[in-house]
Parts: C-alpha cells; structure tokens; sequence
C-alpha cells in the first residue's frame, strides 16, 4: 500500500465510501479505514425523493455508474437485484393511543398518507444497510481507493500540514500519512472521541431514546381489520415509511423485500423511564402491551436480530472543521430519523465537500470554504432539530402533528422540483430554512405549538398561509382527508412559484422520464 495519501476517510458506511469515490474521481489518492468489516448491522435505512436525487446527481457528476441504480427502485430492482431493499411509496403515520385499539375514523383524522412517487418503478426504498453499505464499499475499491477493514486507527498529529496515523490490522501496524482527513463515522465518532470534542445540546430537540431491532413475521397492516378502508388510497400503506405516531413518541416499520422489517422506537426521556426502556426485549413486551394493535400486528414478530438501546439519540459536536480534518454532518450532528432527514443532510453535505475539494484542494481559500461549510452543517442541524422538537410537542394532537409535518413535505417537494427543473436559485437549505416567509411562518407555528391552549385550526390556517408560496404538491387541502397522492397537475397548476409558464412546464413534466 501507498503511505502517502491526499486524502485519508474514516468510516467505510454509504457516506464515507461515496465521499471517497468522489475524491479518487477528481484526481486525488484516496485511502479508506473502517473498523468494522462489511457487511455489519446499521440503523437510517429509509431515503426520500431528495435523497434519491443526490444520489443520482452525485453518481452522474462523478461517473459512479455502480450506486446510480440505487436512485429508484425499478432500476434498483433491474441491475442490484441482489441487494435487499424495500418499497418506499410514500410516508404513513397512524395515531395510536395507550390502551386502545385503532379504529380508522371516517374523516381520517388519525391517519396521515402523503406520497412520494406516483408509480413503484421511481419510487423510494428502504436500504438494506448491511448489503448496500457493502455494495458502496465494494464499488469504491472498483474505483480505485485503498480500502483497509477491521483496522485501528490512533491519531500521531492533525494539523494544517496534514494527519498522521497508526494503524493495526490482523496483528500488524502501519503508519500512513495524509494532507486532509474526512470523518464519516456517525454520531460521537472517530473524532468526536480522539479529540475529546465537547457535545452541545440541540436547541428545541427534546432529549430521546431508542430502542430498535429486525424481525421476520411482521404483519402488514392493509392486511389488518382495524386498518381497512373501502376507499382506495394513494398506495398500499405498508409500501412507504410507516409511522405509528403517539404521545411521547413515534414507531417506525420499514419493509425490505428479503422478508425482514426494520422496527424501532424515538421517545421523550420521559417515555423511556415509564417503560424502562433499557431493559431492551422486557420493554419492547411492554411497549406492545401498551398499544393493543401494534402488539396485533407484531404478534408473530421474531427478532432476528439484538435489541439495541441508545441513549440521547440527538447529538450535535462542538465543531465541524479544524485543522486538517473535517467532518460529514453524519459525524457532526445527528437528530432524528423521523422524516427520514439523515440521508440527504449527509449527501447534502458529501456534495458540498465535494464542491470544495473540486474547486479549493490546495488553493488558498480552501480554510474559508471549510468554515462555511461548518457553518451551513450547524445551520441545517439546528433547523431540522426545531422542526423535529415540533413533531414531538405535537405527537399529543395528532391533528396538530399532521398540520405541523406540513412543513416538511412543502418544503421537500419543492425542493425536489427546483433540482428537477433546474430552478435551484428558488431554495437551496435543507427545509428551506433560506425562505424567510416559510421559515418565519415555521418559527410561528412552533411558538403556537408550545402555547397552553393551541387552537387546532388557527394552526392549520397559520400553517397553509406559510407554505402558500412553495405548496407545489397540493398540500393543505381540506377535501383530502389527510390523503395525499402523487398528483404533477398539483405542481403545474404552481408552476408560478416555480418560475414557469404553466404550458412549457406541463410539457417538460410530459417529456420528462423521472415524471412518468
């Protein structure tokens, strides 16, 4: 092996490898550590259209045609056939209360059903992470990277200079040098822990626990009574991200096509200490006791793997940047899987070193552009985190909770259409945290929230006038019945707020394969 490198990754998940392949693309030598060996259990499995479609900017810019399939899942399902995924339509989220079974009202209101896809084929998926984190490693070594697992590493120096490290693999030591190092670890990581870096708390993000496993035997629950509707929905509820949304927290179930479920739970500390939820197997029994049909539906559930407990699930590190090392916001700050907004906060972030190691590797302004990109990493986790502490204020009120989560799927869907029809100048911060009307109306809507008495209707009203000038998906419609489906006619009859004449924009969405 090489001792000298450009660039040295720690951390050989998705980001770490794809962050590695990038940077071999662009000329520079590329070494990549992990300490575990693929493939190896991970939690963050479920991606969103925004995330699908960095993916598959990233792999076009970077000619990676080995990930771009993993963009949708026809294509995935086309030329991986052998990496377990699952079916993500859309997002899902039922109501349940402790001691009762679900009974789905005619009105809806104890449901929610907003999709991201009109068909299967440019659908999103659940990524299986012990197979395709393997795959992004496999795909780097095809790249060119030095790759070396099960690997120790211990920082010698990490300077403007660059780093040096010791390593240790199968018995033996190395030391290998490097004029940049990039940290891909996952919250409290590699670095976190080396440079004993201090943890500060994220602002309005309640502090959570954990507790999470796979399973086999999951039912589905358009296969249960209590969830059967004579109306058709906009897809099979299970083919999305579930959610089973309660006071005090939120389930997850996600389904991957090899017949395994991922299943966990994000709860108020408060919850946790109820249900003694560090008894890991003794409290998922209780927490099943406690909402008679999530217990229905996993009533012949087998774990197939650990229960694992994690405490203080939110994370946020001092810094992003130093001398001579940086990290992915994987790394620097970590929230909450609802909303699913780890993946593309991650690739936002992989993109934007990209961007500055393409056009500042060993320019005099490379400094700055790192501190920027600190910058915009602490800004975006701390928005998301406002948004996320919202979610569990309004979990009580799950009318509240669908109102409220309105400001994501606004903002997402535009997003996603600014990429798409290259109007990117219009947002260009994760939740659109850039657009003060929306952003203000945000910060709105969070102080009604955590008001004594909040009127469910004044913060639906205050919520749709916020995101009236970026409602291109037909968000906040009364006659939908929390019902949303994949609609483009919703974006053409908005095409103002994209920029467009309605005509020319009714052709492009025509013309346009990821519109089909």
């Amino acid at each position: 092996m090489k001792t000298e490198y450009d660039l040295i990754v720690v951390g050989a998940g998705f980001a770490g490898s794809l962050m590695s392949m990038i940077a071999k693309r662009i000329g520079l030598s590329v070494l990549l550590l992990e300490r575990g060996k693929h493939p190896r259990f991970a939690i963050g499995e479920s991606t969103s259209p925004l995330t699908n479609l960095l993916i598959e900017e990233l792999s076009l810019r970077y000619d990676l045609p080995g990930i771009l399939p993993i963009a949708q899942y026809g294509d995935w399902q086309e030329k991986l056939p052998h990496l377990a995924c699952g079916l993500k339509r859309g997002f899902t989220y039922l109501q349940q209360e402790a001691g009762k079974t679900y009974e789905m009202r005619p009105d809806r209101s104890n449901q929610l059903l907003v999709s991201a896809s009109p068909n299967d084929r440019t659908a999103d998926t659940h990524w299986f992470r012990a197979e395709v984190d393997a795959h992004f490693a496999e795909q780097a070594v095809i790249t060119g990277v030095d790759y070396f697992d099960e690997t120790c590493v211990i920082v010698h120096s990490l300077d403007s200079s660059g780093v040096e490290l010791s390593c240790g693999r199968e018995g033996k030591f190395f030391t290998t040098t490097g004029k940049f190092l990039i940290d891909a670890t996952g919250k409290r990581g590699y670095l976190h822990r080396a440079l004993k870096l201090k943890e500060v708390p994220l602002a309005g993000m309640p502090r959570t626990h954990s507790l999470f496993s796979h399973f086999r035997g999951v039912k589905r629950c358009d296969e249960m009574s209590e969830y059967r509707s004579e109306e058709t929905a906009p897809y099979p509820m299970d083919d999305a991200a579930l959610h089973h949304v309660f006071d005090g927290g939120w389930m997850w179930v996600l389904r991957f096509n090899n017949g395994i479920t991922s299943a966990g739970v994000s709860v108020t500390e408060e919850f946790a200490a109820e249900i003694k939820l560090h008894e890991k197997e003794g409290a998922w029994s209780r927490f099943m006791e406690r909402f008679p049909t999530i217990g229905k539906q996993f009533s012949e559930a087998i774990a197939v793997q650990p229960f694992y407990y994690s405490e203080g699930l939110s994370f946020r590190c001092e810094k992003v940047v130093g001398e001579g090392w940086a990290m992915l916001p994987s790394a620097a700050a970590f929230v909450d899987p609802l909303f699913s907004t780890g993946f593309p906060l991650t690739l936002l972030g992989v993109q934007r070193l990209a961007n500055i190691l393409v056009s500042s590797w060993g320019k005099s302004d490379f400094s700055a552009r790192l501190q920027e990109y600190e910058r915009i990493t602490f800004e975006e986790a701390d928005w998301t985190a406002k948004f996320i502490g919202g979610c569990f204020s309004s979990f009580p009120r799950f009318s509240q909770f669908a109102a409220f989560s309105m400001f994501y799927f606004a903002a997402a869907s535009f997003s996603e259409m600014t990429r798409r029809l290259d109007r990117r100048k219009l947002v260009s911060r994760f939740l659109a945290a850039d657009r003060p009307e929306f952003a203000n109306g945000l910060r709105g809507e969070l102080e009604r929230l955590a008001a004594p008495a909040c009127d469910d209707s004044s913060l639906y009203e205050g919520v749709r006038n916020s995101i009236a000038n970026m409602n291109v998906a037909g968000l906040c419609k009364p006659e939908n019945r929390n019902w949303y489906g994949a609609d483009l006619q919703d974006v053409v009859d908005a095409s103002h707020l994209l920029e467009y004449d309605a005509c020319d924009l009714q052709r492009i969405l025509k013309e346009a394969t990821w519109a089909q």
